[in-house]
């Protein structure tokens, strides 16, 4: 990036960022004062430019919305509500409050002996409403919860949560990735033993593109990852290259160029390529394919800071034809996925 491009993603990542902070009261999409994955991936991301920034008043932010929140969190805890929990161990690690340390593991220890499971062991995907997703793994568990685990590893070196990182990603990928494309489904019954509407969603593919390489650091030193994760992620990558399209954007289901495109989903994945380069698991043109990418997220981003483009909440849906017909709204998570695109060019 020239010095200007890196201007452009700080400024964007600043705007982004106070938009996440600044919420919306009653705005399901927008609402930052509730403890679910949606605002979670906010926090997430809000982190992550923290970590780039140092701007106190991030931080400052974030300490409060936690404590503001953390009474809703025992009876959310159902696994797409474990995304808050991701920045509690940086949290620890920068105040050196216990707090964060002692219900870190206190909720680890939940996922590993409590939390619903399908038959082959995967993360059921429990939500906060009151829908139920019996035997169902959905590829979103990876940023949601699996990536908490990596982190509560590192920072308490307990090798049990890196192993169960560890499995949990493979499972997910082994059921998960479509043999023929390397792209991902959106969700797996495991009772019927197929992806129900065998959407390759967008966003789906990039939860596990961005997941899979910052979990995989987090366990540097701690456990050794499995070549086959590796070479999963390299396929889902390269399959997602393929789909790219000239403007540097994905569909809203990544094979159908004909749908229009998403913009969370493709900050996601083109995040994903940039971590995963860092790594040297894939060449510079992955970095190139993310450069067309951020041009037109940085688009994208609104006046008052506001990421357009976004499809809303979303479930497994019955078909392919639903995704393209879902909602667009602005979002805490779309507003997450495109500042962890601006953080990597900061």
């Amino acid at each position: 990036m020239t010095h200007i491009g890196k201007q452009a993603c700080g400024e964007a990542a600043g705007r982004v960022a106070a938009r996440i902070m600044r919420g919306q009261p009653g705005d399901w999409g927008m609402d930052i004062e509730s403890w679910d994955w949606n605002p979670g991936v906010g926090i997430i991301a809000l982190m992550d430019y923290y970590e780039r920034s140092e701007r106190q008043d991030v931080l400052d932010f974030t300490i409060r919305w936690e404590a503001r929140n953390r009474s809703q969190a025992d009876s959310r805890k159902v696994i797409n509500g474990m995304a808050p929990y991701a920045v509690y161990p940086m949290l620890y690690e920068l105040t050196g409050d216990a707090y964060y340390r002692e219900h870190a593991l206190r909720i680890g220890e939940w996922m590993l002996t409590e939390a619903p499971r399908t038959r082959n062991g995967a993360f059921e995907h429990t939500v906060t409403e009151s829908e139920q997703f019996a035997e169902q793994a959905w590829a979103d568990t990876v940023f949601m919860a699996v990536l908490f685990l990596a982190r509560l590893a590192r920072v308490s070196g307990e090798r049990k949560y890196a192993a169960e990182a560890l499995h949990q990603l493979q499972l997910h990928f082994r059921l998960l990735q479509d043999a023929g494309t390397g792209v991902l489904f959106h969700g797996w019954d495991c009772t019927r033993n197929d992806p129900m509407s065998g959407a390759r969603w967008g966003r789906a593919n990039a939860w596990v593109a961005l997941a899979t390489p910052m979990i995989v650091q987090e366990l540097e030193g701690i456990m050794a990852v499995p070549e086959a994760i590796a070479e999963r992620q390299i396929r889902l990558l390269h399959g997602l290259n393929a789909y790219q399209a000239e403007n540097g954007l994905w569909p809203v289901v990544v094979d159908r160029p004909d749908y229009r495109h998403e913009l969370s989903g493709s900050a996601g994945i083109a995040a994903g390529f940039r971590k995963t380069a860092k790594l040297g698991w894939v060449g510079d043109s992955y970095r190139a394919a993310a450069d067309l990418t951020l041009a037109r997220v940085l688009e994208a981003v609104e006046e008052d800071g506001s990421v357009g483009g976004v499809s809303g909440g979303t479930p497994v849906l019955p078909s392919e034809e639903d995704y393209n017909a879902f909602e667009v709204r602005p979002t805490l998570y779309g507003q997450g996925l495109a500042l962890m695109l601006f953080n990597e060019y900061l």
